[in-house]
C-alpha cells in the first residue's frame, strides 16, 4: 500500500505565502493616494482594455495587481455583491469595508483549501462627505485584511514604495501633486521612466455626482506632470 506524502502544515503554509509573493511581486505595482478631494488610484499599465482599477459601486473603488484573471472574478463577484445589496437595502449600505470583508474570506478560504492560492492582491477605497469619511483596505493573497491611511502600495517593491510616500506626504495634497507624487514614485522606485499613455489612474471625487469615480486621461496625466 501506498503511504501518502506528508508536509506539515505549518511548512505547505508558508510554501503557498511564498509561491502568492513571487507571483505578486512580478507585476507592475499600484500606488493609493488620498488627496483633498478623493482618493487617487495610479500605476502603470500600458494595455488600453484590461484595467487594473475599477469602479464597484456610487462611492467604492477596486485596485488590483498580480494574475489579472484571478482577481478580475473578484471584481466581477464585488460588483454582483454591490448591486444585489444596493437593490435588496439601501445604497448607502453598499460599503468598502464590507466588500472587503467579502474579499478577505474568499481569499482565505482558497489559501487555506485550494491547491493553488490566488497570486493577487486587491485594495478597497470609499470615500464619503469629508475627508474624514475616507476608507482604504488592503486584502492580502491569504485573507489578511488592513486598513490604510492616506496612502498605500502593493505589487513590487511595496516597502520601497511606502517608504518614498512617508516621507513625501506630509499633509492631504490636491489631484495635480498627488499624481505627480504618485507618478514620480512609481518611476524612481522601478527606476524607469513612463509614458503618460501607459498609465491608468483613476479616481473616487467627492465632488462629482452620484457616482464618485472617474478615470484621468493621458493629457490630465501629462498635464499634472508637467
Amino acid at each position: 500500500m501506498t503511504v501518502p506524502f506528508y508536509v506539515p502544515p505549518e511548512q505547505l503554509t508558508k510554501d503557498r505565502a511564498e509561491f502568492a509573493r513571487k507571483g505578486i511581486a512580478r507585476g507592475r505595482p499600484i500606488v493609493v493616494i488620498e488627496y483633498s478631494d478623493g482618493v487617487l488610484l495610479m500605476g502603470e499599465n500600458p494595455s488600453g482594455s484590461l484595467h487594473k482599477t475599477s469602479e464597484i459601486y456610487d462611492k467604492v473603488a477596486f485596485a488590483g495587481v498580480g494574475r489579472f484573471n484571478e482577481f478580475e472574478m473578484l471584481r466581477v463577484a464585488g460588483i454582483r455583491y454591490a448591486d444585489l445589496k444596493g437593490y435588496s437595502y439601501e445604497r448607502e449600505d453598499v460599503t468598502a469595508k464590507g466588500l472587503a470583508n467579502a474579499y478577505a474570506q474568499t481569499l482565505g478560504q482558497i489559501f487555506t483549501h485550494e491547491m493553488k492560492p490566488y497570486e493577487i492582491e486587491v485594495m478597497i477605497a470609499e470615500i464619503g462627505a469629508t475627508a474624514g469619511d475616507t476608507k482604504i483596505y488592503r486584502i492580502q493573497f491569504d485573507g489578511t485584511l488592513r486598513d490604510i491611511r492616506r496612502f498605500g502600495a502593493m505589487g513590487g517593491m511595496e516597502e520601497e514604495l511606502a517608504e518614498h510616500l512617508e516621507r513625501a506626504l506630509t499633509e492631504l495634497p490636491d489631484l495635480p501633486r498627488a499624481v505627480r507624487l504618485a507618478a514620480d514614485t512609481i518611476e524612481e522606485v522601478v527606476e524607469t521612466t513612463i509614458a503618460a499613455e501607459d498609465w491608468e489612474a483613476a479616481v473616487l471625487d467627492r465632488n462629482l455626482g452620484r457616482r464618485k469615480f472617474r478615470r484621468l486621461t493621458a493629457d490630465e496625466i501629462a498635464a499634472a506632470r508637467s
